[in-house]
């Protein structure tokens, strides 16, 4: 997406967002019955109805759902609203022998994929990975004549990456850096992140335009992962936009993902289906119809039998169980993780748009610092659904 289009954009997607926020705010997973069935009945009933295997199949791909009105139209309009041009490509070079070694298969191919949508009018002459943990992304990048910089924050990963880089006789300096703290660049500096988190990311591209780096490429994640309890949006536009992002808002992007193997899946589901079944435990204990934030459990719950596993987070809770219908109540979590995951799907159909609002803040927040900016995707959603990714350069 060009920098000219990129406000238009913005605004559009604004637009659609808020005002269907009341569709796709609300979580199945908490509220019981949705503000929104009450004026959509039809499609509420249709989602209902659906089996947890119709969900899982449909889970990446909403928009193909045959679902009553107003599901259809939705789709359409937000397919529109988040499609993204894939960005040209160069080929990389040949990877130098081995260097794909320690690297998980679809990691390296993402660093590929990466590497060879990064165009600059000029060459850059110092690499910066950023959140870098063993520098592969870094190592892929460098060639003759250029230097690499990695800041990491964890010891571990500096070493592991030292040895790599010493390893393959290259000029590598990693360095262990928190990069929320204060952090030194130059303008000489190309920064470089791949799937870097949340305010770790934000905090690059505001450090890079006020040190006058010429050059910067980011693949945005985990959007979510801030310290604020809200978003604070970085361009213009963004401050002026009558929505207001929670955590868990922003958390939204990322329920699309890349096809989990069975045992994982299982593990997931038997996680959901015990806490709906707690939920609906709970309610009636305190005699409030109001979801109850759990905390987070190993995964070793799982093993419990259900009634363990509701006596003891009952009693993390403050709350005693006394004797109850455990076999009903486990089924009761699993019909309701069936419903939950069917009326998600009109929540995905907000994933994309939601996403590249988030993208295009930080995109027209570059424009404001000077730079030109491009906006498209370097990958298939198959091998990574982060593959946005933001372009920079200024002279």
């Amino acid at each position: 997406m060009p920098a000219r289009d990129v406000e238009a954009r913005f605004q559009a997607l604004d637009a659609f967002l808020t005002e269907h926020q009341g569709l796709w705010r609300p979580r199945p997973f908490t509220h019981r019955q949705l503000p929104w069935e009450h004026q959509h009945p039809e499609l509420a009933q249709w989602l209902r109805r659906r089996s947890l295997a119709d969900a899982e199949s449909s889970h990446n791909q909403p928009h193909e759902l045959p679902a009553p009105a107003p599901f259809p139209q939705l789709a359409a309009q937000a397919l529109r609203l988040s499609a993204v041009d894939k960005l040209p490509t160069q080929p990389l070079a040949p990877a130098r022998h081995r260097l794909n070694v320690d690297v998980p298969g679809r990691k390296w191919q993402q660093i590929e994929a990466f590497g060879a949508a990064l165009r600059f009018a000029q060459t850059p002459r110092h690499w910066l990975d950023w959140c870098a943990g063993k520098g592969h992304l870094g190592r892929r990048l460098l060639h003759t004549g250029q230097q690499l910089t990695c800041l990491e924050y964890d010891p571990a990963l500096i070493s592991s990456g030292q040895a790599l880089s010493d390893h393959h006789q290259l000029p590598v300096t990693h360095r262990l850096q928190d990069v929320l703290a204060d952090v030194t660049l130059s303008a000489e500096h190309t920064p470089v992140a791949l799937h870097a988190c949340g305010d770790l990311h934000v905090r690059l591209l505001q450090l890079a335009s006020a040190a006058g780096c010429k050059q910067l490429a980011l693949a945005p994640c985990c959007y979510n992962r801030i310290h604020a309890d809200r978003y604070q949006p970085l361009s213009g536009a963004g401050r002026a936009s009558a929505l207001q992002l929670s955590v868990d808002d922003l958390g939204l992007p990322l329920s699309e993902t890349v096809t989990a193997g069975k045992r994982v899946r299982q593990q997931r589901d038997t996680s959901m289906a015990r806490r709906l079944g707690f939920d609906h435990l709970q309610r009636q204990l305190r005699h409030c119809d109001t979801y109850l934030p759990t905390p987070s459990l190993p995964a070793s719950w799982l093993d419990k039998p259900f009634a363990d596993y509701c006596r003891e987070l009952a009693s993390l809770k403050g709350l005693s169980t006394g004797e109850q219908d455990w076999a009903a109540l486990e089924a009761h979590g699993w019909r309701r993780l069936a419903e939950v995951r069917n009326l998600e799907l009109l929540r995905g159909l907000f994933r994309r748009p939601l996403e590249l609002w988030l993208v295009l803040d930080r995109a027209l927040f570059l424009r404001e610092q000077g730079y030109k900016v491009e906006v498209g995707s370097f990958c298939e959603t198959t091998l990574t659904p982060r593959n946005l990714m933001v372009l920079a350069e200024r002279d």
